[in-house]
């Protein structure tokens, strides 16, 4: 999760309920990412952070959603066991499958930070969530978060009968970076003959290396997420300036988008990432995937996890999980 950049008039622009949201984030204290080291990066003041605070504020339940159960687990991974949590919704199951990539560069963020997400997906779906973590940048460089992205799959898929999930029913949702890695993860199924999910749902999603497009240029400012900050993370993840054009980082550009699933692509007008989620569309309609793109306005980057607070959060969340239980019950 992105900490505030200079703001370019993300307050004019944003809703009010967005902009309370920021305001509370930089009475907070939270700064620039690109300013920081790593290490204050990690630690400081996140959205999910201002979200809590401003409920408090508001005299309102800062409890997190309700699901039936979470339980903490860890994957075995190429380089040591990931952390993961599953999420079980209410009901009898056995419940589809869904496999969460949370978003932070590929440097920052963790499980915690990325909570409400995963059980908004749970009950939306009414399915079992698996949050994935993963290895970041700048210890562990690029393809280190891709190659645990696809262990949690593959380990997902595999073993999804012990949660009482039915894969036969499955789908990958991310955010941000994570947005990136669930389509990237899906390109791996696809090429690894592994079990295919039925859906993807991206969130403002990293889908390439430029950050000279229409809306890096538009929200170069923006909060809480800006140009210079995508361009520390790129930094930190990526081990050369070559990455950027991989097909797992640009993914409109460079990768084989072909025979991937129905796709739904959750974009914020305020954003950096809303070209990227674009020409993902328009990339994967030219492969031939069905995918639809829809943009939320007068909200930013990292907003998908703010029902809480943010109307329009609830919005874009309903929109997921409508399209999951289209393809759920198309199995």
């Amino acid at each position: 999760m992105a900490a505030p950049s200079d703001d370019s008039g993300t307050m004019e622009r944003a809703s009010e309920e967005m902009g309370a949201v920021l305001e509370k984030l930089k009475e907070l204290g939270a700064k620039p990412i690109h300013t920081l080291t790593v290490e204050e990066a990690r630690t400081q003041p996140t959205p999910a952070d201002a979200v809590k605070a401003l409920l408090e504020e508001q005299g309102k339940s800062t409890e997190p959603e309700e699901v039936a159960s979470t339980e903490d687990i860890l994957i075995p991974g190429s380089a040591g066991d990931i952390p993961a949590r599953v999420y079980t919704p209410e009901g009898e199951g056995p419940f589809p499958v869904i496999v969460y990539y949370h978003g932070g560069g590929w440097v920052i963020a963790d499980l915690d930070v990325y909570d409400a997400s995963p059980r908004a997906l749970a009950n939306q779906a009414q399915a079992i969530v698996v949050s994935s973590h993963y290895r970041q940048g700048p210890e562990d460089k690029f393809p280190a978060a891709h190659d645990d992205a696809n262990a949690a799959y593959e380990y997902v898929v595999e073993n999804a009968g012990s949660w009482n999930g039915n894969i036969d029913q499955l789908a990958i949702v991310g955010e941000s970076a994570g947005g990136g890695l669930a389509v990237s993860v899906a390109m791996h199924a696809r090429d690894a003959k592994l079990i295919m999910p039925d859906a993807i749902v991206s969130v403002y999603p990293i889908a390439g290396g430029e950050t000279d497009t229409p809306s890096y240029l538009e929200n170069a400012n923006a909060m809480p997420l800006g140009k210079a900050d995508m361009d520390w993370f790129f930094e930190h993840y990526l081990s050369s300036a070559e990455d950027r054009n991989d097909p797992r980082i640009d993914l409109y550009d460079e990768a084989d988008l072909s025979g991937l699933p129905p796709t739904t692509i959750i974009n914020a007008e305020i954003d950096p990432l809303l070209s990227d989620g674009e020409m993902l569309a328009e990339a994967m309609t030219a492969a031939g995937v069905e995918v639809e793109q829809r943009t939320f306005d007068s909200v930013t980057h990292e907003f998908f996890g703010m029902a809480a607070a943010v109307p329009l959060a609830l919005e874009a969340q309903n929109l997921a999980g409508e399209k999951l239980r289209s393809a759920f019950a198309d199995e």
